[in-house]
């Protein structure tokens, strides 16, 4: 097997989801493409979404002229913390999906945060 960019992610990845199963802890899920960034929250026995946000809802589409940079991260962050506390959750592992903490992803967590998610 040949080892590239995407196999070693995944890898990341893996090894990170297995300790937030051990917690039993509900996990806010960020996935990214050039584009476009996506968050979910996941249920701790990763069968339900329970809440979710990214750069295609209208809400943030409307208000951005690009969604592949920081500051749609940010917009998606603060959704996606607003619908969470919506559905009673304020508590929440940050799974990054093998992606370096670092830019998108981080503006993400930290606007999550400001929204009022703990982790």
């Amino acid at each position: 097997m040949k080892i590239t960019k995407k196999s070693s992610r995944q890898r990341r990845a893996r090894k990170t989801r297995m300790k937030i199963r051990a917690q039993d802890a509900v996990r806010l899920c960020v996935h990214r493409t050039p584009q476009h960034i996506y968050a979910q929250i996941i249920s701790d026995d990763g069968a339900k979404v329970l809440a979710s946000a990214s750069t295609l809802d209208k809400q943030i589409k409307s208000q951005l002229k690009s969604t592949g940079n920081v500051e749609a991260a940010r917009l998606v962050g603060k959704l996606v913390a607003q619908r969470a506390l919506l559905a009673g959750l304020a508590k929440v592992a940050f799974d990054r999906s093998g992606y370096d903490y670092h830019g998108r992803v981080k503006a993400l967590a930290e606007s999550a945060r400001e929204g009022g998610l703990q982790f």
